[in-house]
């Protein structure tokens, strides 16, 4: 099953990201004060956003609006529409936006109702935030760290350490599993009910992407896939996660959950899910997208365009 040549939501070239940047102290300081420079605000993990017609991502302008900020709180994110581009930590006690006429929303749940480009933008600017708040102390020593590098690299302030810490993401693997006719998918009970999606994990150290597929495919359905295919990837920052999708045929298709990781799980044909037997995830994700691209390799009508598809959609939070 061939992947689709356009990417993922929060995926793509979004903006530049204008690394070279990074050492530059001069250009960092002069870019803060620009009153054309955009700031991204990021408040209890939430995105920043205005309704309208749409919903589009709100860019405050002016470094002046945070006071409560010091200049190595500002993270580069880099040049978006021409523009330098930094995200920047709200006080967690805040208990109001910028302006009423906005609202601070959760990323996860709008992020297919955004621009493309935004929504990358506020991913990104929420995986740096997530990041910075997770090692404020060295893991080696455990005294404060200082940001440095435009924020991309936080280095420990005890002069007997100094380690530095990078930016990091978690690999997890997503797939969808066919037998030809019908595709694999599980439930959590913590889900909505009659919420399904492919099956995902984390990969762990010293193993393959490849092997991650199989293994967790085995560990939470019981059943054993082969001709496993690399589809696509997404970046998930909730908190931190890469999704990266892959396909695989099972060559035994008895369900046996093994480490009862899942509350559910089952073989679903098109029909099934064409007339909505169980509710499909958000169209922004990975998971949907490898559904409908094996949905749709097998009939004339999409499976965006059958009437009876159900979709799980979150609430705005």
């Amino acid at each position: 099953m061939p992947s689709r040549t356009s990417p993922n939501t929060l995926a793509g070239p979004y903006l530049e990201r204008a690394s070279h940047w990074r050492k530059d102290e001069v250009r960092l300081r002069a870019a803060l004060k620009d009153p054309t420079t955009l700031f991204v605000p990021v408040w209890r993990a939430r995105s920043l956003v205005a309704a309208g017609e749409c919903l589009s991502a709100h860019f405050v302008s002016g470094i002046q609006t945070f006071v409560h900020a010091s200049e190595s709180e500002f993270i580069l994110l880099g040049e978006f529409r021409s523009h330098a581009c930094f995200a920047v930590e709200m006080p967690a006690d805040r208990t109001h936006a910028l302006d009423p006429r906005l609202q601070f929303h959760d990323l996860r749940t709008i992020a297919g109702e955004l621009p493309h480009e935004e929504a990358g933008v506020l991913a990104y600017a929420r995986a740096m935030i997530h990041w910075r708040g997770q090692h404020r102390y060295c893991g080696r020593c455990g005294s404060p760290t200082i940001a440095e590098q435009g924020g991309h690299m936080l280095r420990c302030s005890n002069p007997g350490c100094e380690a530095r810490q990078f930016p990091r993401i978690d690999p997890a693997v997503i797939v969808l599993v066919t037998d030809g006719e019908r595709a694999l998918l599980g439930r959590q009970a913590s889900w909505p009910q009659g919420r399904y999606s492919t099956i995902a994990g984390f990969v762990e150290p010293g193993e393959s992407l490849e092997d991650a597929v199989v293994r967790e495919v085995h560990e939470e359905t019981g059943v054993i896939v082969e001709a496993v295919e690399y589809h696509s990837s997404q970046p998930w920052p909730f908190p931190s996660s890469l999704m990266l999708g892959f396909t695989a045929h099972a060559r035994r298709t008895e369900i046996h959950r093994i480490d009862e990781e899942l509350e559910d799980a089952l073989w679903l044909t098109r029909r099934q899910i064409a007339t909505g037997v169980v509710a499909l995830p958000t169209t922004h994700s990975i998971s949907f997208r490898l559904i409908e691209d094996w949905y749709d390799a097998g009939t004339a009508t999409p499976l965006r365009s059958e009437p009876g598809v159900r979709m799980w959609q979150a609430p705005r939070r």
